[in-house]
This record gives C-alpha cells, sequence and structure tokens, in this order.
C-alpha cells in the first residue's frame, strides 16, 4: 500500500505560503496583520457589518481562534464591534477607515501569492487543481461535527 502524503503536504504548503505571504505583507507595509488575520479582513472587505457567527462561516475558522483574533484586530484599530438596536445580543464586525484603505494594498499583496502559487500552470490544470482542493474541504467540513 502507497503512503499518501496529501495532508502532509497541505499543511507544508500552508505554513511555506504563511511565511512568504506575511513578506509580502512586509513589503507593501503592512505590518500589523499576520495572513490569518486577513482571511478575516478579506471576508469583511466582501461584506462589512456582520454577525460573527457569519464571519466564522466564511473564514472556516472556530468561534474562539476568531474572537481572539477579532480582539488583537481591534485592539489595532482595523475592526470595530457593535449591537445593533434591535438585538444588543447580537455583534456585528466591521471594518474601520483604516482597514477600508489597506483592501487595495492587501490584495496586490495577494495578487503576488496567486502568481507565485499558479508559477507554470495552465488555465485548465488551475480550474481543476481548484476543484480537488473544493472536494477535500468539503470532505473535511462533513466530518468537522464527528
Amino acid at each position: 500500500m502507497q503512503l499518501r502524503q496529501g495532508g502532509f503536504l497541505i499543511s507544508k504548503v500552508h505554513q511555506l505560503s504563511g511565511r512568504i505571504f506575511a513578506k509580502k505583507l512586509k513589503k507593501h507595509n503592512i505590518h500589523d496583520i499576520n495572513p490569518a488575520q486577513g482571511r478575516i479582513m478579506f471576508a469583511l472587505w466582501q461584506k462589512d457589518n456582520i454577525p460573527i457567527q457569519e464571519l466564522a462561516i466564511k473564514t472556516a475558522l472556530g468561534k474562539s481562534t476568531l474572537t481572539r483574533m477579532l480582539d488583537k484586530l481591534e485592539e489595532t484599530g482595523f475592526i470595530s464591534r457593535s449591537s445593533p438596536i434591535h438585538d444588543r445580543r447580537q455583534m456585528l464586525i466591521q471594518l474601520t477607515e483604516d482597514n477600508k484603505k489597506m483592501k487595495e494594498t492587501y490584495e496586490q499583496a495577494s495578487e503576488e501569492m496567486i502568481n507565485i502559487y499558479y508559477e507554470g500552470f495552465k488555465a485548465h490544470e488551475i480550474d481543476e487543481f481548484e476543484g480537488y482542493l473544493e472536494r477535500l474541504f468539503n470532505n473535511l467540513k462533513k466530518h468537522e461535527m464527528d
């Protein structure tokens, strides 16, 4: 039986790409954000002023992990939290003006990473690869609560 290494390789890719992306962010003068926090901000750039539960789904982060990361982002002034008047139990997450200005620069660094990821790939290979990743993600998602 051949030993499969997909999970191990995904882990290695994740670690290495995180280090490279952190360097890219610093090169673009984004110093107070790590790649994981960037994932939160990316989701908020798509849709702002959302509940923590929705943000957890969009980022695939656990609620406790997400809460800790939001604490740091709030301390550094990138996000704010508020409760709607009609439902004080709900907490909404929104971007600050400084964060909104950072979006373009962050997207430039992200584009550089995409170019690194897919260097030498043909368009159909990228489509196929991303389809496989989506299937892997969905397989894992089915077993998240086991």
